[in-house]
């Protein structure tokens, strides 16, 4: 069962707010986050720069004036008293991202580790992984690369105490019921299960960080040849995005 949400709102420096439901990631918090997100563009005035949602929170950034520091503070503290955040129902995803992943051999070298911590076979952890209902949950720790989640409550193992080293730019990477994209090759305590051959940070083009928070994902898995041949090139790396409307 998932701790009571207290939702919190915190004055950030003189040009942000965040609102804190929780001090823990759980479905409910996310929950709230995301519907709490989705009913803020309907209630914020002009001068908000920023709306970026985390796994327990939301930060919301605007112009530093005072008078319009004022009114969206007015704002975001009406909103967050109109209903009870913990039963409100998460908003559809209007976009589904649908994302090859090869989870085999020297692309996937912690998943014996993994599914052994959370008491499946490799075969069943990555048939969990492909059949869950994954959200993006927030954007962050490097540009464009998401947290996505949640995974089944036997997901809930922690970090390694120790880094790996590097894992590769496309690593998809799993720890406390969530899973990490790896926009760039980086250190990490997260345990590898796959990887993808998509990019979410993509500089060069016109949208650079292809995911939002709120849109939902799909993992297909293919074979090692085949993740080798997406690799060629394509940012994009096979996947592709569909209107969930």
């Amino acid at each position: 069962m998932s701790d009571p949400l207290t939702p919190e709102l915190w004055p950030f420096r003189d040009d942000a707010l965040l609102v804190r439901f929780a001090r823990v990631a759980s479905p409910q918090a996310s929950g709230a986050v995301q519907a709490f997100t989705a009913a803020l563009a309907d209630v914020l005035p002009k001068g908000v720069v920023e709306t970026a949602p985390a796994l327990a929170s939301v930060l919301i950034r605007f112009e530093p004036d005072t008078g319009v520091a004022k009114v969206i503070h007015t704002a975001v503290q009406s909103l967050l008293q109109s209903r009870d955040w913990a039963a409100a129902p998460s908003p559809k995803a209007s976009r589904i991202w649908h994302i090859p992943a090869c989870f085999a051999g020297e692309y996937a070298p912690q998943l014996a580790e993994v599914a052994n911590l959370a008491g499946l076979t490799p075969v069943k952890a990555v048939k969990e992984v492909l059949e869950t209902d994954i959200r993006v949950l927030a954007i962050g720790f490097a540009p464009g690369q998401p947290y996505l989640g949640l995974l089944p409550e036997r997901w809930g193992f922690p970090r390694q105490e120790a880094l790996t080293p590097k894992v590769p730019a496309g690593a998809l990477v799993a720890a406390v019921r969530q899973l990490v994209l790896f926009a760039n090759e980086s250190p990490t305590g997260w345990r590898q299960i796959g990887q993808t051959a998509f990019r979410p940070f993509q500089p060069e083009a016109e949208v650079s960080f292809p995911l939002r928070a709120g849109d939902a994902v799909r993992f297909h898995a293919v074979s090692p040849s085949e993740f080798d041949a997406l690799r060629q090139g394509d940012p994009m790396g096979g996947a592709r995005v569909e209107s969930a409307s």
